[in-house]
């Protein structure tokens, strides 16, 4: 009869095989991704795949501890995720023009001349 701590212990190694494919598929999109967003995506999923390889790690050595890294790497990749999207935003706006566009709407328009009464009664007749 197989024991419970066998159970998890074979499991363990299954998760870090899959893991382990799952980072090689993922850092391979980092290297030959065709775009930036592929490879944005591709490094949240590496921080992500970390996270499951420390939380697996955690069950089959019994240290609690790897689970307070763990968390720690999540925060820190998110973070990082949200800087990258900020990046290729900015970048994307510089692109197509829109940064010229955000700074000219943020100025103040300049008030209209105002026309004498011949001119409105020209404008009015034509």
């Amino acid at each position: 009869m197989i024991t419970p701590q066998a159970i998890v212990l074979i499991s363990a190694d299954i998760a870090l095989v899959v893991l382990a494919a799952a980072f090689l598929l993922a850092a391979w999109r980092v290297v030959f991704g065709p775009t930036l967003a592929d490879r944005v995506l591709a490094l949240d999923t590496l921080s992500g795949t970390a996270i499951g390889f420390i939380a697996v790690i955690a069950v089959k050595t019994g240290f609690s501890l790897y689970i307070d890294i763990a968390i720690s790497l999540g925060l820190v990749g998110f973070l990082a995720t949200i800087a990258f999207a900020r990046f290729v935003m900015s970048r994307g706006a510089i692109a197509t023009g829109l940064g010229k566009t955000l700074s000219v709407a943020s100025k103040k328009p300049k008030a209209a001349k105002k026309s004498s009464g011949k001119q409105a009664a020209r404008k009015g007749k034509q």
